[in-house]
């Protein structure tokens, strides 16, 4: 079990399974720069997130903006929305009559990825929601923006096995507060990290063998 202290951000995931330094940048030297896709991101997550608001739609009932953590796997965060199905073979749910199922669902602006960011942070909402609700869930919803369709994702052990692990390394660098090199990809002209991680120097030879290397050339 962690201590508080020790809690992740959970949605910080996205940004580790994308791009290690990224994720270190920002969570362990506390650095950030915006973009439009970062920008029109944060928007549309504010205009989901209104934690007063709850709806209910026939036998489902909508949270929004629900705050979750988890001790075992130490990380909290905020669900976008959480839905409570009317299911009698689900759970009982404080303030509401009968039993339901639980999904999380989660809001992206873009169209579904090539990587497995949003899968894990999903994930790591339903293990965070089953650990605070004593219940088991099987299945969570991506929705995208651009293409306005939900993404159904299978909370399959194998992805919770890859997910821990991912979390795990995760941890690992906080204690050390190691921030890893860079490997460039396509993805840095995209990343609004780029001019303060300027991966183009960093994949460069290091200071020392400069140094070293000018030395020889004086000799």
């Amino acid at each position: 079990m962690y201590s508080e202290d020790e809690y992740l951000q959970l949605s910080g995931i996205q940004h580790f399974v994308f791009c290690r330094r990224q994720w270190a940048l920002i969570h362990i030297e506390q650095q950030w720069e915006e973009n439009y896709r970062t920008a029109d991101g944060r928007v549309m997550h504010r205009n989901v997130h209104n934690a007063d608001l709850h709806e209910k739609r026939g036998d489902v009932v909508i949270s929004r903006a629900m705050a979750v953590s988890s001790a075992s796997l130490g990380i909290s965060g905020e669900c976008d929305a959480v839905e409570f199905r009317r299911d009698d073979r689900g759970i009982e749910v404080f303030g509401l009559e009968g039993r339901y199922s639980v999904t999380p669902v989660e809001y992206k602006r873009g169209e579904p990825k090539e990587d497995d960011s949003d899968i894990m942070q999903l994930a790591l909402q339903a293990m965070c929601l089953e650990e605070m609700l004593c219940c088991e869930i099987s299945t969570g919803y991506l929705y995208y923006g651009e293409t306005r369709r939900r993404t159904k994702v299978d909370i399959t052990d194998e992805l919770r096995d890859r997910t821990k692990a991912a979390l795990a390394e995760m941890h690992d660098m906080y204690r050390r507060r190691y921030t890893p090199k860079v490997r460039r990809s396509k993805a840095c002209n995209a990343c609004s990290l780029k001019n303060i991680c300027l991966p183009v120097l960093c994949s460069e030879k290091s200071a020392r063998a400069h140094i070293l290397s000018m030395l020889d050339e004086e000799k």
